[in-house]
């Protein structure tokens, strides 16, 4: 049968929802591994990775079931979701790669505030510097914990952790790297999910050799 057709567009989209569901299983996995490993300790930000990846699972699993079962009102459904997930996703991966280096400070800034004094010991701890703009903040909320456990501040303990240099330096750069590259992958995904609404709206109004002519669709 001529791609196109009926089994084509039912592989194709059961084959779509497969590698949904290896994704899927692979941001649970890394979530798990990066806090077993204490690589990453913040409860929200594994939370949401698993829940990304629940949601994921979920929405594959759907369009697996109505692919293969040829099932209109899970097809139906899925198509609404998928969509709904990709306006989504694109939207913010747009967001990502057209943030400018202020708009990336001003996160960076509000992340900083809102972080507890263990996540800035352990940021400043990663990328061995020493409070976000500067080592003696006049506002308290962009104070910082100790710096000491440094390296940068274990080679120059007597001048006040001068020689180190400052979070917002070290970190700005990396965000920058990790907003286009996320943004481009997310991009790219986005591109995956539009192919999966279509192949659904295909699949959906194609009508099955081996059932009766006659018949449209159960």
């Amino acid at each position: 049968m001529p791609c196109g057709g009926f089994a084509c567009s039912k592989n194709a989209l059961a084959a779509l929802n497969v590698l949904y569901i290896l994704v899927s299983f692979i941001l649970i996995g890394v979530a798990a591994y990066g806090r077993i490993m204490a690589i990453v300790t913040s409860i929200a930000i594994i939370g949401g990775i698993i829940a990304c990846g629940v949601f994921l699972f979920l929405v594959a699993l759907i369009g697996l079931v109505g692919a293969v079962k040829h099932h209109q009102v899970l097809l139906f459904f899925y198509m609404i979701i998928l969509f709904l997930v990709f306006l989504l996703q694109f939207a913010i991966s747009c967001a990502c790669l057209a943030l400018d280096n202020n708009a990336r400070t001003q996160l960076l800034v509000s992340g900083w505030k809102s972080s507890s004094d263990k996540t800035k010991e352990e940021a400043q701890l990663q990328f061995d510097c020493c409070g976000l703009f500067s080592r003696n903040e006049t506002d308290p909320q962009l104070g910082h914990p100790s710096c000491e456990g440094t390296k940068c501040c274990q080679k120059n303990m007597t001048n006040n952790c001068g020689a180190c240099e400052t979070c917002s330096e070290k970190i700005l750069p990396v965000m920058g790297t990790a907003l286009r590259f996320s943004g481009g992958i997310g991009l790219f995904f986005s591109f995956t999910e539009l192919l999966g609404v279509w192949l659904a709206v295909r699949y959906r109004n194609q009508k099955d050799p081996r059932a009766n002519p006659s018949a449209f669709l159960y």
